[in-house]
Order: structure tokens, then sequence, then C-alpha cells
């Protein structure tokens, strides 16, 4: 009767720590750094439940612990990820204002040009108009 308890115990432990591992927690808030405490309170105990003093939660402390360290690295792989996309981010902005600058040049050439040439072609035409009526 105790070995059944404690195996019913141990298997709300670990579902506990599974939902933490899946971030789905029922108990405790989403992105809940993984450890002892919140894998206690996601299965329903009280915080201090899991004691490494007790043998039969010595395979969980150590399950609780190799979860803990691998969201530890998904999270600074994903911070290392998000840095390079920024960097990339902010590449591409600074690529993309040297050429709306260089588009803004382009424009104010055009419309130079354009006078000059207007300038040129109305000169011809009074030019022309002196030269018929002399």
């Amino acid at each position: 009767m105790q070995t059944e308890n404690i195996n019913k115990t141990l298997e709300e432990y670990y579902e506990a720590l599974h939902r933490l591992i899946n971030n789905n927690p029922v108990n405790v808030p989403k992105d809940t750094k993984i450890n002892k405490d919140t894998v206690a309170l996601e299965a329903g105990r009280k915080r201090g439940s899991i004691k490494k003093s007790r043998e039969v939660f010595l395979e969980l402390i150590e399950a609780i612990k190799k979860a803990s360290e691998d969201k530890s690295k998904n999270t600074s792989q994903h911070i290392e990820q998000i840095t390079k996309i920024k960097d990339k981010m902010n590449n591409f902005k600074h690529l993309y204002e040297e050429a709306l600058n260089r588009e803004l040049m382009y424009i104010e050439r055009i419309n130079e040009l354009e006078k000059a040439l207007k300038n040129i072609s109305s000169n011809k035409i009074i030019s022309a108009n002196n030269v018929e009526v002399k």
C-alpha cells in the first residue's frame, strides 16, 4: 500500500515535470524556471516537499536537474539566435536608410537636370524667335 502511494506521488511529480518541460503548467505560470520547488507546486504539493534526503526522490531530482540544464541551454541558444537576428535586422535597416538617401539624391539631381534642360530649351526658343524677328 505504501509503495503504491509512493509510486503514485512520484508519477504526479514526473507528470508535473513534463508539463513544465513542455511549458504547459497547470498550477504555476508559464515559463517558470524548473527546479524542485516548482515541480512540487506544479504537482499540487508544498514547496520543499522534494528533498534530497529522501532516497525515493533521487532519480526525480536528477531528472529535474537535467531538465533545468536543458532549458538553460535552450534559453542561451535562443538568446544567441535573437542577438544574431537583431544584428542582421540593424544591418538591413542601415542598408535601407542608405538606399533611401541615394534615392533622394537621385531625385534631387534629376530635378536639377530637368531645370537646366528647361532653361536651355527656353534659351533656344528665345534665340530662335530673335533670329526670325531679325
